[in-house]
């Protein structure tokens, strides 16, 4: 190992264990990325409050309160170090043949069964995605990947969305289509334009991980950088 290694060994601890990681951009997507992903979960199913990332300080602010009877039925938030841009959207033209459709420019959102309850969100866990629904808002590419808790004892054993109680995902889309509908404004121009399996969520996770990549750079480079600007002479 060389020196300059061992260097940004050593940051990298300092920076752990003295400064909190902001979720999306300081969390990484896990080393099993795609087949397993480490997920921050933002809102739970028995939210009244819909609680939304704050991007540019990490932590979780209220968005708005969910006004009338529509609730999150899983656990709901994103993978860390995703971003859908061109490559998320040009993946949901190629699969459904529409144009025009651009990223809606958010970190990739998840949807995570548990057996058990889980009473808060702002926490960090290893999910499996076993697929998604292709979600098209205001011509936004929008996806929602469906996965299971990791070793969760009723739905860990689930490798694709197609072993899900039929109901169950009926309620997540009912839920992402009306969610953000007001009785008094004109219907949103929102759909679910297909259902998909394991291995289609997985290929949307990687295309928005080069997304992420492309829009803010490796974050393997990173600490080198901030070990050359701490250290550069004045």
């Amino acid at each position: 190992m060389s020196v300059a290694n061992a260097e940004d060994r050593e940051l990298a601890y300092l920076v752990e264990v003295l400064f909190k990681a902001h979720p999306w951009h300081g969390i990484s997507p896990g080393e099993r990325a795609p087949q397993a992903v480490t997920s921050f979960i933002e809102i739970v199913p028995t939210d009244v409050v819909k609680y939304e990332l704050d991007k540019g300080s990490g932590h979780l602010r209220i968005d708005r309160p969910q006004q009338y009877s529509s609730m999150c039925p899983t656990l709901y938030g994103f993978v860390p170090q995703t971003y859908c841009g061109d490559a998320a959207a040009k993946r949901c033209m190629e699969r459904t043949g529409k144009t025009g459709i651009k990223g809606d420019g958010d970190p990739l959102d998840i949807c995570v069964l548990s057996e058990r309850p889980i009473v808060h969100g702002d926490l960090l866990l290893t999910a499996k995605p076993i697929g998604g629904l292709r979600m098209i808002d205001r011509d936004e590419a929008d996806d929602k990947i469906v996965a299971v808790l990791e070793n969760d004892l009723a739905y860990g054993g689930f490798e694709e969305l197609s072993q899900c109680p039929p109901g169950l995902v009926e309620r997540l889309e009912h839920y992402f289509l009306s969610y953000k509908q007001l009785p008094t404004e004109p219907k949103r121009k929102v759909e679910i334009a297909e259902r998909y399996d394991r291995a289609e969520a997985q290929a949307v996770i990687e295309a928005c991980m080069e997304d992420y990549r492309g829009s803010y750079g490796k974050p393997e480079l990173r600490l080198p950088a901030l070990r050359r600007l701490l250290t550069r002479e004045g």
